[in-house]
């Protein structure tokens, strides 16, 4: 991708926008800016930064062969946010998206509400279609130290 380029979320040039984030040379300032440089990242094979921007206890059971396939096997076509609840708590908040893509067949619009949780001043991912063994008082996905029940539980 060439600087010039549109980024894939559509909030400017790739350069400026998406690229820093995946590049670790800046980190997301909001669970939409997060959220839209993910979608960057699944247009343009930034399998990494899927996985890494991911809540820090949930990585290990992705798969990150499958995120790759359905990465590469689609076009991105577009991200339309729907909604963006930055402070749904003190650490939590909530992105409503269309991702548009094409299969190779037609046109799909992936509709999602998403929850994104705040630790150590990055923005992570819960991954609610993760099957995870945990119970309610085991410490939370999110790496925060709280018991499940008391942080990410009514967000996944």
């Amino acid at each position: 991708m060439t600087s010039l380029e549109n980024c894939p979320c559509g909030q400017g040039q790739y350069v400026v926008c998406c690229q820093p984030l995946h590049l670790k040379q800046k980190t997301a300032q909001t669970a939409e800016q997060l959220m839209r440089s993910r979608y960057s990242a699944f247009a343009l094979q930034q399998i990494d930064y899927i996985l890494e921007t991911t809540a820090l206890g949930q990585q290990v059971f992705l798969d990150r062969d499958a995120i790759a396939d359905w990465s590469q096997a689609n076009q991105w076509l577009k991200l339309e946010v729907v909604q963006h609840q930055p402070k749904l708590d003190k650490s939590h908040a909530l992105v409503e998206f269309k991702a548009y893509y094409h299969d190779g067949k037609q046109q799909h619009i992936h509709h999602e509400i998403s929850h994104f949780v705040l630790h150590q001043q990055h923005w992570y991912f819960l991954d609610p279609t993760l099957a995870m063994q945990i119970t309610m008082k085991q410490p939370c996905v999110c790496g925060s130290g709280k018991k499940f029940k008391q942080c990410c539980a009514q967000f996944i």
